[in-house]
């Protein structure tokens, strides 16, 4: 059965009345290695799901909906102004998961390292010698538990963050050159017995008019309108995500030789390394995407949860405690986040390797192959694009799954929804939401 990838647009936002609002941009999707099609919009509905179901791979198809295998992915089910973990959505039937990343983990890696760096290089880095390392803030989606977290760990690192409701506050600063902004503080580093004022100078959220958010076309725009009106004043680049940070770097901050630092360590951001990029955040990439299908393969043989991943399956597939967590009270799976520098750099230029520990065929005989719904919220997104999906087609292979991968506009959950027009051709389901309070946009669906 060959896989498509079904691309939509904006057009085909008809039928069930499921919208919501935009998110992440910033890079190109590859052309899948295993000759999927890019179908025109016009004939997505049609084609979407054409050939699932069509073969004999063991279908579960006297099983419900509702009851199958769902793994929510990269988009934790919560409330985006709170933050609460949607309870419901995340145990929708006893076969749900989550999988993504240690947010707060990885948010104290990147801060850590941009103050390391900071502290490592200050000879250097105060670029008008006033005494003040000032850094502008790439954000990417406000609303989004990851941004948050990221932006609370930079500023928490450096010392530029306030009180809100007992947590930093996370929201853009907009413009702060004087040090007089009530969002942020200015922090201080003290290097060699001198002091040095840290200002957060800039920040704001990178949503291009469309409404998509985390867009690297709208953050290389806002480091040139930066770097007109105060750049000698800028030390430091941050970034929520590689995809803005590359964006940055490109426009302005290499040529003026600003350390850049982003996340998500994408090939292109960790070989920008060797021409002055800061530094970048792995989330283990590799095992996420081995997570999201080997919790589906499970639950689909009716194994235990954990085999294959704490516990070696008969092919001797397993994952160490140093590389993910299991929060069992929130079902949810976490690779562990590595920060990714000057030194160690060259360990991680390929982002689409798979983990080896991880890399062993399973026997079909034993796995039947199985047909799963999975959708990638943003066609455009430079980390799911470039290294999560290709990660997860080597995967599909290696655990005897057939993906069909649906891509979305990054904007209208309802452009990925249509697209779910018969849940009955699939087996399980992989979930990449557009934002993550609409949960409920899939379950009802599924609970038809």
């Amino acid at each position: 059965m060959k896989k498509k990838f079904i691309s939509v647009t904006l057009a085909l936002a008809l039928g069930l009345s499921l919208t919501a609002c935009g998110n992440n941009g910033g890079g190109n999707a590859p052309a899948d290695k295993k000759e999927e099609t890019q179908e025109p919009a016009d004939d997505g509905a049609e084609d979407a799901g054409e050939d699932a179901g069509t073969e004999d791979t063991g279908s579960t198809g006297d099983v419900a909906n509702k009851d199958k295998p769902l793994v929510w992915f990269n988009r934790q089910p919560s409330n985006s102004s709170t933050g609460e973990l949607d309870s419901a959505a995340l145990s929708f039937n006893e076969n749900t998961y989550y999988v993504g990343f240690d947010a707060n983990q990885g948010a104290e890696l990147q801060g850590t390292m941009v103050k390391e760096y900071i502290e490592a290089h200050i000879d250097e880095i105060d670029r008008n010698g006033d005494g003040t390392i000032g850094y502008v803030l790439a954000i990417g989606d406000i609303g989004h538990n990851d941004s948050i977290a990221r932006t609370r760990g930079v500023r928490k690192a450096l010392g530029t963050g306030v009180d809100k409701d007992g947590n930093i506050n996370s929201d853009p600063v907009g413009t702060n050159t004087d040090g007089t902004a009530t969002v942020v503080q200015d922090g201080e580093i003290e290097v060699g017995g001198k002091k040095y004022v840290v200002r957060e100078l800039a920040s704001q959220e990178m949503k291009n008019p469309q409404g998509a958010t985390w867009d690297a076309a709208t953050a290389g725009n806002s480091i040139g309108t930066w770097s007109s009106s105060f750049g000698d004043q800028i030390d430091v680049v941050v970034s929520n995500n590689d995809g803005m940070g590359m964006s940055m770097f490109n426009a302005w901050s290499n040529a003026n030789k600003v350390p850049t630092f982003g996340y998500d360590a994408n090939s292109d951001a960790v070989a920008a390394i060797a021409e002055g990029y800061g530094g970048t955040i792995s989330q283990h990439a590799d095992v996420q995407a081995y997570l999201t299908l080997r919790v589906l393969r499970n639950a689909l043989d009716g194994v235990d949860i954990d085999t294959g991943i704490g516990t070696a399956d008969e092919a001797g597939n397993v994952l160490t405690d140093d590389v993910y967590v299991y929060r069992e009270e929130e079902r949810s799976y976490y690779a562990l986040n590595v920060a990714v520098t000057a030194d160690n750099y060259q360990d991680f230029t390929d982002s689409t390797k798979v983990y080896e520990p991880v890399s062993n065929q399973l026997e079909e005989g034993s796995h039947a192959k199985k047909n799963v719904w999975l959708n990638i919220y943003n066609s455009g997104d430079n980390f799911l694009g470039s290294t999560y999906q290709p990660l997860l087609q080597s995967y599909d292979d290696i655990l005897n799954l057939e993906v069909e991968y649906i891509a979305g506009d990054g904007q209208t959950e309802s452009n990925i929804t249509n697209r779910l027009a018969d849940p009955n051709k699939y087996d399980a389901f992989a979930i990449n939401m557009v934002k993550t309070d609409n949960a409920a946009s899939y379950t009802s669906l599924l609970s038809q």
